[in-house]
């Protein structure tokens, strides 16, 4: 009996640990599930593998991933000749398109709609505020749209140095 329990706790952590990664290819908060995976393992386990400083580099590692994230479309946006306010109009285009996204398609609409939606939200803001030609303003939109997909990028990679680290057991 304990063969098969633990055939099927290592099944559910594996599925925990894939889930975190996909939720990160769509910019989610696959990083935190990751984490929330290896937590339970650690108590399930009796606090045998991973231990407390594991649990706390996993969580630096995700608050950092979420920062990456963040902060990738509006320096997009910023790399590619907009301003400050382009770069925060990029930010907050990425939570509405990724809001307004999920209930048309939830994990593909999240997506698009956070890249469409720091892509929009630069370009719009260079256009109406800052009074830029609509090439300039679309070079902006999309250096917005490739750091949003950047970050989104980073953030996963620190999902698998997350379970490099677990595997590394601290």
């Amino acid at each position: 009996m304990s063969l098969a329990l633990s055939i099927i706790g290592w099944t559910f952590f594996a599925f925990g640990i894939v889930a975190g990664l996909l939720l990160n290819l769509v910019g989610l908060f696959g990083n935190w599930v990751i984490l929330g995976t290896v937590a339970t393992a650690w108590i399930i386990m009796r606090f045998e593998h991973f231990g407390l400083w594991t649990l706390l580099l996993l969580a630096a590692l995700a608050t950092l991933g979420e920062i990456l994230e963040l902060l990738a479309a509006g320096y997009g946006a910023k790399r590619f000749g907009g301003g400050r306010g382009a770069a925060v109009a990029a930010l907050a285009g990425c939570i509405i398109g990724g809001i307004a996204g999920t209930p048309w398609f939830p994990l593909a609409g999240t997506l698009a709609g956070a890249v469409a939606g720091a892509f929009l939200g630069a370009i719009l803001f260079e256009m109406l505020v800052s009074n830029k030609p609509v090439r300039a303003s679309a070079r902006t939109g999309v250096g917005a749209a490739l750091g949003r997909v950047g970050g989104m990028f980073a953030k996963l990679m620190i999902g698998f140095a997350m379970l490099l680290a677990a595997a590394r057991g601290y």
